[in-house]
């Protein structure tokens, strides 16, 4: 026999070009959470169950391959798994029941109550993957949510259908913030996704910021931190979801998702753990990728359903470093941002929004001129008081010197207290509008502005 031919003999291919049945595998490796299966021929996303040393499963998902190897994430916690234990394919599709029977409960990343109201008797479902809409079949921003917050309803007006950012540090009293929302939003539907936060924080945001009257109309998705990075990705894919199918029964939906950070941080160690190159401060290129694909399943519906997402999405800002990578990166994919300031909390100003770092860019779509107008005066004045304000603390500014600077020196502290709003104050958009304008209107009638 000649080289060639024995050559030709002893060559085996690793992968077979027919195609091959679902057939079980085994298990031959585990790093870190993730685990290397050979002998199952699964397309990415996939479901298994893999065998463990007590004979029990644990279910999880391909995320990866290399050759003839699956790169598997185990969905719950990964114990007693062994080398060779048996991996089998899962033909099930993650089908997620849906319809009003959720109003009121608490679910976790795969849609399974938590909060002991026994199982959800719904006949409907819907998929973690939801429809993409072209953006030509959208029904454009052109009307207003009620969001019960007189700051944001005044200075920087939320349309129907919006997706904003809320960029705030630990402790500066986002949560407070979000659960005002929940209880004086206009809105049909509230969906609540709690996607890698404290377990202590889950129980006290839908027990006290929530509360009865909330969680009446909410429904609320929670995979705490210590979650799996597989379980906390699907709580956030789930959470938007839930809110499609709302937004599909005509529906006015408000999604709030805390936070978009934790999401991209489980996509970062998902990635990482199958082998994707870091790329800015650690993060793989496809968390920039998975981040706009959630996003944009949020908003207006197509044309004539009349449904709506608006949702808003918290932004962890390490260090209080509005140029962290997933900052910047949301800050351009999102509709706006309302950035809440540390040092307005540390002064005991609530809510700690920041009017000068804060925009919603389809405001000049969904209010009046007038309106218009009124929000830009407020801010031009802020801003000029801001800008001497430390001339001003130490004595160096002289009255009459600027009479704009004389003028914010006289407005500053009755616009402190219009900013400022109690915990269980409700402030509607148009009361908010009339108290703004009555505010500027006595801005330009005032001594300071005669010459």
């Amino acid at each position: 026999m000649s080289n060639l031919a024995e050559r030709l003999v002893r060559y085996q291919p690793s992968v077979s070009l027919k195609p091959r049945l679902k057939s079980e595998g085994r298990l031959i490796r585990m790093v870190g959470l993730t685990l290397e299966a050979v002998g199952c021929d699964l397309p990415v996303g996939s479901y298994c169950s893999v065998e463990t040393s007590s004979g029990a499963f644990v279910e999880a998902e391909v995320v990866g391959f290399s050759e003839d190897r699956l790169f598997l994430m185990p969905v719950g916690v990964a114990e007693g798994l062994k080398p060779g234990g048996r991996v089998i394919p899962n033909d099930k599709a993650m089908n997620i029941p849906v319809g009003p029977e959720l109003l009121g409960r608490v679910l976790n990343g795969i849609g399974e109550p938590i909060d002991g109201g026994g199982p959800i008797a719904s006949k409907e479902t819907t998929t973690l993957h939801g429809k993409i809409i072209n953006p030509l079949d959208r029904k454009p921003i052109d009307a207003t949510l009620d969001v019960g917050i007189r700051c944001i309803n005044s200075l920087f007006a939320v349309g129907q259908g919006q997706r904003l950012g809320l960029f705030a540090g630990s402790g500066v009293g986002k949560s407070m913030l979000l659960g005002m929302m929940t209880r004086f939003t206009e809105a049909d539907i509230i969906i609540v996704g709690l996607v890698g936060e404290r377990g202590r924080e889950v129980k006290e945001f839908i027990e006290e910021i929530l509360g009865k009257e909330g969680l009446s109309r909410s429904v609320v998705v929670a995979s705490p931190a210590d979650d799996s990075a597989l379980m906390r990705l699907r709580a956030a894919m789930l959470t938007t979801s839930i809110a499609e199918y709302f937004r599909d029964q005509g529906k006015k939906v408000l999604m709030l998702m805390d936070s978009l950070t934790r999401f991209a941080q489980a996509q970062r160690e998902i990635a990482l753990a199958v082998g994707e190159p870091p790329a800015t401060k650690g993060y793989p290129p496809s968390v920039f990728a998975k981040i706009p694909q959630l996003v944009e399943r949020t908003g207006n519906g197509k044309e004539g359903t009349g449904g709506s997402i608006t949702a808003f999405y918290t932004v962890l800002t390490e260090g209080d470093d509005q140029q962290d990578p997933i900052a910047d990166a949301t800050r351009a994919i999102l509709d706006g941002h309302i950035v809440l300031s540390r040092r307005l909390a540390e002064e005991g100003h609530y809510p700690a929004i920041d009017p000068e770092a804060s925009i919603s860019r389809v405001m000049p779509q969904v209010v009046s001129e007038e309106h218009l107008k009124s929000a830009y005066r407020f801010k031009q004045i802020y801003a000029r008081y801001q800008q001497s304000k430390d001339l001003i603390s130490v004595g160096a500014y002289s009255k009459g010197s600027d009479p704009e600077i004389d003028l914010a020196i006289t407005m500053m502290p009755v616009m402190k207290q219009f900013l400022q709003q109690n915990l269980r104050e409700k402030v509607d958009s148009v009361s908010s509008f009339q108290q703004m304008h009555m505010l500027m209107n006595y801005s330009e009638n005032s001594p300071e502005k005669k010459p």
